[in-house]
């Protein structure tokens, strides 16, 4: 996705590179089961995408009353339930909410949020991960096995205060190990169940803002960069800004579970 050019984009390890071009932000998609369709996050609302003629329709509008808001990081969750996020355009604090879209029903998660990211889950569902990165942390909920809501409450997990960092798109792996892109860093954080460091990948590039695991046997780490906001001498000095890397790892991803309409 390029969110502010509202832009999808697709591309294999060969082959051409494929863009649609949409009339609002568009941040976030989840392939509908048998169907070649997507469900997409866009500033308006949740919609039904169709890549092979490029229409959408509606499925329910997300504060598309609210010029001040787009659409940010996304996630189904392991009982197939959408997580969806907006924020300010220009990261008004805390303009910003969390919801989750599962069977038809969308219910709020939280809000006062200024720049959600780092949606996750545990392997086993019990556990969604979440970031409002100006805070420097990704906190940790549990999730109630019968609602798929958070109870209790949320707790940190990862504090990078002091770095001048800021914790950007996540993903769990297989063994529960969180991948963490962080903005300003160069660098993605693989983060054991307990909260502490485990190794660290570096980039060439410094707004690191989303790794996703790929590959047949999802040992393939892929890490989206973003150009937004460096001057032509920083530009000049990472000319990967706004690449996709990507980089073989050991421990396998895990697919995204289907998502429930």
């Amino acid at each position: 996705m390029d969110i502010n050019n509202h832009l999808v984009l697709k591309k294999g390890i060969t082959g051409d590179l494929e863009t649609w071009k949409f009339d609002e932000p568009v941040s976030a998609f989840a392939q509908i089961p048998d169907s070649d369709d997507f469900m997409l996050s866009s500033a308006t609302g949740l919609y039904r995408w169709s890549p092979g003629t490029h229409t959408r329709n509606l499925i329910l509008p997300v504060e598309d009353q609210n010029p001040v808001t787009r659409s940010n990081d996304a996630r189904t969750d392991r009982t197939g339930g959408f997580w969806i996020s907006s924020m300010g355009r220009k990261a008004e604090k805390g303009a910003g909410s969390l919801y989750r879209f599962f069977k038809g029903e969308l219910a709020q998660v939280a809000s006062d949020i200024t720049i959600p990211n780092s949606l996750c889950f545990s392997p086993d569902g019990s556990t969604a991960y979440f970031s409002d990165t100006v805070t420097s942390q990704i906190i940790k909920w549990s999730l109630n096995a019968q609602s798929g809501l958070p109870e209790g409450p949320a707790e940190v997990f990862a504090d990078i205060s002091g770095t001048g960092f800021g914790p950007d798109g996540s993903v769990v792996d297989a063994e529960g190990y969180l991948w963490n892109a962080q903005w300003g860093g160069y660098r993605v954080v693989r983060y054991k169940p307990d909260g502490m460091v485990d190794r660290i990948i570096e980039i060439d590039a410094s707004q690191a803002s989303c790794p996703a695991f790929g590959g047949a046997d999802y040992k393939t780490l892929f890490i989206t960069t973003a150009r937004e906001n460096l001057s032509e001498e920083q530009l000049a000095r990472e000319p990967l800004a706004g690449s996709v890397f990507a980089v073989s790892i050991d421990t396998p991803g895990l697919p995204d579970p289907e998502l429930q309409m």
